[in-house]
């Protein structure tokens, strides 16, 4: 806190060293003047809490000075006291009062009754010190919770801007192969909505995966990889972007291997968010380049364009939540202001850093991550796989839980497809009743089930004899740690976050294949 100031005006040396003497305490400064007009001038640089004045001196007196000081807006509530050697008759302490003063302290001065009234004025000064600082800290609050509250409704606004895009072309996609299934279009219509699910996805993965990391809940799940499988994996989900705008990527990687402790899933997002965002800000037809080498200590990744540029007074918030280069209703593809606020926070997390240069709109951009280099493993040599040891997926018999009609259908066809048998089942109680008929191998089992949930109906599947040791899959749209984790403690063996995809469902039913042939060699 700053410290506090006391103007001491006395036109004698002697009776200013005194006063210093006596108030002097940590956290007070104390100005000291030997004529009226000098005490003005330390009054126009200095916020004083109280003034300390000789009544009778040369030139203005005390009076006359204090007059002054009430008659300006800077200095008018200063707490005066005067100090006289003189008779404190009543007309002498009338005019006093009148000019100003809270207070007379007669000569020779009483240090004890000195102390004990600046002490009091010092502590008002502190104390109005503090309101001052807390009615600026309120105001600061009151003015980010505004800020906060325009942030969400852009942000609503764009969320709901950014979900009709990709539910248009879902919704007349439907419409079309409503009137006419067989058209020579549905190839390209369905490659159309399939491209668009994706994007939907993709947006509520982005907005999870934000508030996982600011929520310190991801866990990365590193392992000694090479940048070179880093970019394939990026540029292959990204690629649909990029060809769509008709723009035209080049990709410069190390001859030599450069390695990498890290996360594949999460490092393949960090690099695909940034062709994502070259692709969007970028005009069709325009250049992305994709670079990877080795500098120093450092694996470095450089994506740059051609595209729309960056403003130097936006270089700087690029990186913070919800922040987009333009007006997000001026560019169609402009996104939520997430990816590149992912990016940052993943890239931080694998212990690197990332800047944006750009020389202005217009002139492209181009951001550098700079992640910390590995050593190459140690190589090691891995038996091949004989055809003979590859799964054969058969038919399972499968039983879906799942109250809601039309994601339960759905699952029906792409189990269909799979050519596995399955029956549907909407109620949690009504699954234990039909698994006892049908006998399925694996159970498809909805977590957020209406009366009895998924878990009680996984755990009492757990405590049925016949149940026991079958393969149990949760679905759900709960997709974090922590379900998955509740999940497992319930008895599931496998956790599915909505929406499944075909491959991702077959993977798992495939692995139940295989658990049963592992159990067969070892029986």
């Amino acid at each position: 806190m700053n410290p506090v100031f006391f103007l001491l005006v006395d036109d004698l040396e002697e009776n200013l060293l005194s006063l210093e003497a006596l108030l002097r305490r940590e956290d007070l400064v104390l100005l000291k003047a030997q004529s009226g007009d000098e005490a003005l001038e330390l009054l126009l640089r200095h916020d004083v809490a109280l003034a300390l004045i000789d009544v009778q001196m040369p030139g203005l007196n005390g009076f006359e000075l204090a007059e002054l000081m009430r008659g300006r807006e800077r200095t008018r509530r200063i707490p005066i006291i005067f100090v006289t050697a003189g008779t404190a008759d009543n007309q002498r302490r009338f005019r006093g009062y009148e000019a100003g003063a809270v207070d007379f302290i007669q000569k020779p001065i009483e240090s004890d009754i000195l102390r004990s009234k600046a002490d009091v004025f010092f502590e008002l000064y502190r104390q109005r010190q503090q309101i001052a600082a807390q009615r600026d800290e309120l105001a600061a609050q009151a003015e980010a919770l505004r800020q906060a509250d325009r942030r969400k409704d852009e942000f609503l606004a764009t969320l709901a801007h950014e979900l009709r895009n990709p539910l248009a072309p879902l919704r007349y996609g439907l419409d079309v192969l409503r009137k006419d299934p067989d058209g020579h279009r549905v190839a390209s219509i369905r490659a159309t909505m399939d491209r668009q699910l994706a994007h939907l996805v993709r947006l509520i993965d982005d907005l999870l995966d934000v508030s996982r990391v600011s929520q310190g809940k991801i866990t990365l799940r590193k392992e000694r990889l090479q940048a070179a499988d880093v970019v394939r994996a990026a540029v292959e989900a990204s690629q649909p972007v990029i060809d769509a705008a008709r723009h035209s990527l080049k990709i410069d990687l190390s001859a030599a291997p450069v390695w990498l402790d890290g996360d594949i899933t999460r490092l393949s997002q960090v690099v695909g968010n940034l062709l994502n965002n070259a692709a969007k800000y970028t005009p069709d037809g325009g250049g992305i380049w994709l670079s990877v080498h080795a500098e120093g200590n450092a694996a470095v990744v450089e994506v740059s364009d051609n595209g729309i540029g960056i403003p130097l007074e936006m270089q700087a918030r690029v990186f913070q939540l919800f922040t987009q280069v333009d007006k997000h209703l001026e560019r169609a593809q402009g996104g939520l202001g997430i990816g590149l606020a992912l990016v940052k926070q993943l890239v931080t997390l694998h212990g690197g850093t990332i800047k944006v240069e750009s020389a202005g709109s217009g002139k492209g951009s181009a951001f550098t991550v700079r992640l910390p280099l590995a050593a190459p493993p140690q190589q090691t040599t891995v038996p091949m796989e004989s055809p003979a040891e590859k799964v054969q997926p058969r038919s399972l018999k499968v039983l879906v839980v799942e109250d809601n009609l039309d994601v339960a259908e759905a699952m029906g066809w792409v189990l269909e497809k799979l050519r596995h048998d399955f029956r549907l089942v909407h109620e949690g109680r009504q699954a234990l009743a039909t698994a006892r008929d049908y006998r399925p191998d694996v159970i498809i089992l909805d977590i957020g089930l209406p009366g009895m949930d998924g878990y009680a109906v996984c755990r009492a599947f757990r405590e049925d004899e016949l149940f026991k040791n079958i393969p149990i899959i949760a679905q759900s749209g709960w997709g974090q740690n922590h379900d998955k984790m509740l999940a497992s403690e319930a008895g599931f063996n496998h956790h599915l976050t909505k929406p499944i995809t075909r491959k991702e469902l077959e993977r798992v039913l495939v692995s139940v294949t295989q658990h049963e042939l592992e159990d067969v060699e070892h029986s």
